[in-house]
């Protein structure tokens, strides 16, 4: 059996260069992400924090594909993945404070390469998902590594704050990851899926709560809160299969959308975080 893909890799706190279209129910890259270079340290935390997500999207978008669950779109997404994933790596690795960290970035870039040639050189199945989702993995354990690596360096509390919040947009991810994971790995996949909630919820509240959080930010994170609903509860339907109206197709499908959803609020509380003053 595969490894646990959040036990393995995410301890607790511890154009193809593009801006990203905006998809129906879709995740938005705007211009100030369009940025060529890494600008400082939260910047620099919140892209390795990225990095962390992106690799979960891609094999979110890479399962769906195979379960044909809004493929064309899955198809887009997993492409604009890989191309930011690509350019953020190379911005990292510029920015590399320590040596480090700099060593960090160069595993990144060989997983990476594993990673990447399994996404684009295998025909998206339910048999090859196994093995997609275990080098996604390897990917966020170092990305993971990266992240904190950073956090440390900027020894701030906004450093941690930026390094959180952008993990709740990599849970938001491998929450939808693990919801089509469970058509082959079920007991593992929900166990996981119960995890990652209780991180997730935790979270949001640490972040609510932080001295430093503005209203503005707050204000966000209410938002989180209640797209937050949609989500668990469309993760909760698989297991409504009495239901005169059961319709899996339907339910993965309203997953990828509403996991979307949540991304894009994430999104923008992790910038709001890095903008403010360390």
């Amino acid at each position: 059996m595969t490894p646990s893909p959040l036990h393995l890799t995410t301890p607790r706190l511890g154009r193809r260069a593009l801006a990203m279209a905006l998809l129906p129910g879709g995740w938005l890259l705007g211009p100030r992400h369009a940025r060529a270079q890494v600008t400082d340290l939260n910047d620099a935390i919140n892209k390795a924090g990225r990095q962390r997500m992106l690799s979960q999207r891609m094999s979110l978008a890479w399962l769906a594909i195979g379960n044909g669950i809004d493929a064309v779109r899955a198809q887009r997404v997993l492409s604009e993945s890989m191309a930011l994933f690509e350019r953020q790596l190379a911005e990292l690795r510029v920015f590399a404070p320590t040596a480090e960290i700099r060593s960090t970035y160069a595993v990144l870039e060989t997983v990476w390469g594993e990673y990447k040639a399994a996404l684009v050189g295998t025909i998206p199945s339910q048999a090859g998902g196994p093995a997609v989702v275990a080098l996604g993995s390897r990917v966020l354990a170092v990305a993971h590594q990266g992240t904190v690596q950073l956090e440390k360096h900027s020894g701030k509390s906004v450093g941690r704050l930026v390094n959180m919040a952008g993990r709740q947009r990599m849970l938001s991810q491998l929450l939808a990851k693990l919801y089509f994971v469970q058509s082959w790995a079920p007991e593992a996949a929900t166990k996981d899926l119960e995890t990652a909630r209780g991180e997730f919820l935790a979270a949001l509240k640490t972040l609510r709560e932080a001295p430093e959080a503005t209203p503005i930010i707050r204000q966000e994170l209410v938002l989180a809160e209640q797209q937050w609903l949609f989500f668990d509860n469309a993760l909760k339907r698989r297991d409504d299969a009495q239901h005169p109206g059961h319709n899996p197709a339907r339910y993965a499908s309203d997953v990828f959308r509403s996991s979307d959803n949540i991304l894009q609020v994430m999104e923008r509380v992790t910038g709001l975080y890095a903008r403010l003053p360390s």
